[in-house]
């Protein structure tokens, strides 16, 4: 039955890696020594994600599970550079937090308008018009493009609303809905006629409304995965406020008090910080009520709790323009819709530095090369102070300067390392 919702998805995905540099020469009639004349390799398209308010679930990620962006293009001669490999946007519903499949931890909270970039594509190689120097006119390599970023993620969409409507099934939390807002739920005289959560806009006067969703009932045994279990739970996470619609009428001879704990109990088994969110009762169907008894037993019970009670029907629209008044009335004093703060930070590669590089000095310029320095140095972010110590303290480990050293290199003396360059100091 949950397979129609798709609220979780697991997803692996790649940007594009740098085109690499051109080795060329110019070539013209009546020109006699054409210099070099090689382009740059075109960037690799980043891997970017944005909020698309049309989408409502993860469906499209059931079976599509891994997104490359295009590589860049080789460079050319007549220092004609790479084409930049297109960034690769994928939509996701607004409320998504994108979390590392390996550890759990909040990469982002995808609750603004905002792109964000989540693998960044490669940086494409120098050609060698870079290379040329007045010694060195004739530079006859270049360099290649670095990898672009991978990640494996995990998408878990827990909705944006200020209000979520609880219970057991088939309450009337769907015909509430409809009543007070827009939003056209699915209704029928079953459970579980609600498969995934519904949102509405509620407008309550000019300037003032607030975002409801109908959760889909919960049932005895959810916490543990019971029924429709954690796949929905988890949209109550962000709302302010919950309003607990319990069946007063007794057309199905349960006690409201007895669905008010049970329910409730699930929320606190779930997560004790979701249990104390402020709650307002209402008591649903009191127009075909049976026994006035169960009315005044929930009642108790709310007021032993503390909650806001109040007496609907949203079948005859009886008190919801009261209930959609005390909603607004307590949204007013709560704290906006939590947004969750990015737990995550990117681990340093293990890469092994075993293999020996090719160091080589041309006209007092030291260029290193092999595959795991290229890998090395895409995971390096080089403005960051903390991740240019890093790679320092890795290549001093692998034994890279003391062999520089032993070669004869000496303060102040340049080092290339595929197009970043800097000056070697002990």
């Amino acid at each position: 039955m949950a397979a129609t919702f798709i609220d979780k998805a697991h997803i692996t995905v790649k940007a594009g890696s740098g085109g690499n540099g051109a080795v060329s020469f110019h070539r013209e009639k009546y020109v006699a020594a054409g210099g070099p004349d090689g382009g740059d390799g075109g960037k690799g398209g980043s891997i970017v994600l944005l909020v698309d308010d049309n989408m409502s679930t993860l469906m499209d990620f059931r079976y599509k599970r891994k997104y490359a962006a295009p590589n860049g293009a080789d460079g050319q001669g007549s220092r004609k550079s790479g084409k930049d490999g297109q960034d690769l946007v994928i939509r996701v519903p607004r409320g998504t937090l994108v979390r590392d499949a390996e550890t759990n931890e909040i990469i982002k909270d995808m609750s603004d308008s905002q792109p964000y970039v989540l693998c960044k594509g490669g940086r494409g190689g120098w050609g060698n018009a870079h290379f040329a120097t007045p010694t060195r006119q004739v530079p006859r390599f270049a360099k290649a493009g670095l990898p672009g970023e991978n990640h494996e993620v995990v998408l878990e969409l827990k909705l944006l609303a200020d209000v979520g409507l609880i219970g057991f099934p088939n309450v009337g939390k769907s015909t509430l809905l409809s009543v007070v807002s827009k939003a056209q739920p699915k209704i029928a005289n079953y459970h579980f006629t609600t498969l995934f959560p519904n949102l509405g806009v509620v407008w309550v006067d000019e300037g003032v409304s607030f975002v409801m969703a109908d959760i889909p009932g919960i049932i005895e045994g959810a916490s543990e995965g019971a029924g429709l279990g954690h796949d929905f739970l988890r949209h109550i996470d962000r709302c302010r406020l919950l309003v607990h619609v319990v069946d007063v009428s007794g057309s199905e001879g349960r006690d409201p008090a007895e669905d008010l704990d049970a329910i409730n109990e699930e929320l606190r088994q779930y997560s004790g910080e979701l249990a104390k969110r402020p709650q307002i009762i209402a008591a649903n169907k009191a127009d075909i009520m049976e026994n006035p008894e169960n009315l005044e037993n929930l009642r108790a019970r709310a007021e032993e709790l503390g909650c806001p009670f109040l007496e609907i029907s949203a079948a005859s629209h009886q008190g919801t323009r009261q209930l959609v008044g005390k909603i607004a009335e307590m949204l007013a004093s709560l704290p906006p819709v939590t947004v969750y703060e990015p737990e995550y930070v990117p681990r340093p590669p293990e890469v092994d530095t075993s293999a020996p590089l090719d160091i080589r000095q041309e006209d007092g310029v030291w260029f290193l090369e092999g595959p795991w320095l290229q890998r090395l140095m895409g995971n390096v972010n080089f403005a960051d102070y903390e991740s240019r110590m890093w790679f320092d303290k890795t290549l001093r480990e692998a034994g890279v300067f003391r062999q520089m050293e032993e070669m004869g290199i000496r303060d102040g003396d340049t080092v290339s390392l595929y197009g970043f360059e800097f000056e070697y100091q002990r």
